[in-house]
């Protein structure tokens, strides 16, 4: 019998012979790979294992450092096992809860008032528990004996999510007597996460990972209280609802609750798109200010439903909204800026003709008369057809873009003008007290059944090209949101047990040996702890319909 099996490994494109049974990490130590930094775990056949996974049979295998966003999200979720254990330690009858990510880091509740002493111990305690390298060990066990261990520790969120998901068997980890479960592969060790920090932040703390810029340091922290308060408005509301966690809102559903899950958070979108509205017509009312509504938010966001219904409001208040998109004003092809890889870059905030754009808003801020252009995508080149607009007394404008909140775009215009509002699929529910769902989760799904219903893209080339996007989020966007004068969440408590529904079959058609297939296994085990919910119920002005189709705007 051979004992030997060949791995191919994408890193140095070497083929190497290793001992059947062998680790990830044995196989690491003799591949000939040199990562920047220490190797977190690895992509074998376009799945992400673990670094103790055992290779039986020939395989292709890439190793990852925390400068991947695979090795990353196992860093992170090490990390806040340690986080964890730290708080257990020192104060075991504390309840430790990560919320969301902010702020360059990880918004976390402690159930025990800490003081800043309080917060140098946990720190402390988590340098120890990194110094000692204590062994994070994997288990998987039917769910009925999972079940029984998080009910004898009291973790109610987690025992909900198990009798309610359906699965034979359960995975979870274990570190110095405590046991967690996470939805990602942990590291081997407490060894491996050598860089951290652990602060105070405003109501709450933050768990500080390590910058993309210089993994050997922690993030320095941007202040996003704006961005916070947003969070936090809707956090209170799950938990009067008694819906903060998977597991929870499963129940609702298998309990017959979904119709009025649906109704009451469709009521509360309403409510606070109306507040908005009134903000924005008492700014108009009292003194002439707030003529240009700027609304900005990342791809998927709802931005488009949400200005329609925003200028719905602004019409009860007697106030006319009056769109007007800044496709219309990007230059010729030939004056359009390129990205690093020589493409067009539409993204750019100088594809527009900025100089033209600031003109005509001066222009109608005073009352003239302007012809809007129309950009022709297929030619490149801007044309008019007679588009002619002038604003009456109670005309708003109504501005809706990616560059929106960004100064420049608007740079002539006097800042008492202009009513900035920041969109966003902030993710409402956890899957329990120490794993949140990322907004960028949320805002992904929405897109790829997007694409496949509307623009003809299939899941694989959306998820293709999601790291672009969010490369030009980051560049365009996230910088300004702040500030904004209105922060709205876009969404929805519900809305992915509806959109597993949806997304499922087109994750599932992503071929097993594409590179993408890795991101698309990941949601699918995500979306399988949703008990699905059908659609009859979501109303046609609904921000979901944007994406899941059968809304009664026009897009």
């Amino acid at each position: 019998m051979n004992d030997k099996v060949e791995i191919y490994c994408r890193n140095n494109g070497r083929t190497i012979a290793a001992e059947r049974g062998s680790t990830l990490l044995e196989i690491y130590r003799i591949s000939g790979v040199e990562l920047k930094e220490k190797v977190m775990c690895a992509i074998v056949n376009n799945r992400t294992e673990r670094l103790d996974y055992r290779i039986y049979s020939p395989k292709e295998v890439e190793f990852l450092d925390i400068t991947n966003p695979y090795g990353l999200r196992t860093y992170v979720r090490s990390l806040c096992f340690v986080l964890s254990k730290a708080v257990h330690d020192i104060m075991p009858e504390a309840e430790l809860k990560i919320e969301h990510s902010i702020s360059k880091g990880f918004f976390c509740h402690i159930s025990h008032p800490c003081g800043e002493n309080m917060v140098q111990r946990i720190k402390s305690r988590m340098t120890e528990i990194i110094a000692e390298d204590m062994p994070i060990d994997k288990h998987e066990v039917r769910t009925a004996e999972a079940i029984r261990l998080f009910s004898e520790q009291k973790a109610d969120e987690k025992v909900k999510l198990l009798k309610t998901c359906n699965n034979i068997y359960t995975t979870y980890y274990s570190m110095g007597g405590l046991i967690d479960m996470y939805p990602y592969n942990l590291v081997l060790s407490t060894g491996y996460l050598s860089v951290f920090d652990f602060v105070k932040y405003s109501y709450g703390y933050l768990l500080i990972p390590p910058s993309d810029s210089n993994p050997r340091i922690p993030y320095t922290v941007e202040r996003q209280d704006k961005l916070l308060g947003a969070f936090e408005e809707q956090t209170r509301f799950n938990e009067i609802a008694g819906l903060k966690y998977i597991g929870e809102m499963n129940t609702a559903i298998k309990e017959g609750y979904a119709p009025t899950m649906i109704k009451v958070m469709e009521a509360l979108h309403e409510k606070q798109i109306a507040r908005i509205a009134d903000d924005i017509t008492n700014r108009f009312r009292l003194n002439g200010n707030a003529r240009i509504v700027l609304i900005a938010g990342p791809s998927s966001s709802g931005k488009t439903t949400f200005a329609k219904r925003l200028s719905v409001q602004m019409l009860t208040n007697l106030l006319l909204p009056v769109p007007i998109s800044l496709d219309d004003y990007f230059v010729n092809r030939e004056r359009t800026p390129v990205d690093e890889n020589g493409e067009l870059d539409y993204e750019s905030i100088h594809a527009l003709d900025l100089e033209l754009f600031n003109e005509h808003l001066n222009a109608l801020l005073q009352g003239k008369e302007v012809e809007i252009p129309a950009y022709n995508f297929e030619s490149g080149t801007r044309t008019y057809k007679g588009n002619k607009i002038k604003l009456d007394p109670s005309s708003v404008l109504i501005l809706e873009g990616i560059h929106a909140l960004n100064p420049e775009l608007t740079s002539q215009i006097e800042e008492r003008f202009k009513y900035k509002i920041y969109v966003s699929a902030l993710t409402s529910i956890s899957i329990d007290i120490h794993n949140w769902i990322p907004t960028t989760d949320n805002r992904l799904l929405r897109r790829i059944i997007r694409d496949a219903r509307y623009r003809g893209s299939s899941a694989q080339e959306t998820i293709a090209r999601w790291k672009s996007v969010r490369n030009g989020e980051e560049k365009w966007i996230f910088p300004y949101q702040e500030s904004a004068d209105a922060m709205f969440n876009t969404s929805l408590i519900f809305e992915l047990a509806v959109i597993s529904r949806h997304a499922m079959p087109l994750l599932a058609s992503v071929p097993r040996d594409a590179e993408e297939y890795n991101e698309a296994y990941r949601l699918m085990n995500f979306l399988r702890l949703f008990t699905q919910i059908p659609e009859r119920d979501i109303p046609p002005t609904s921000l979901a319909r944007e994406f899941l189709g059968g809304s009664s705007f026009k897009y």
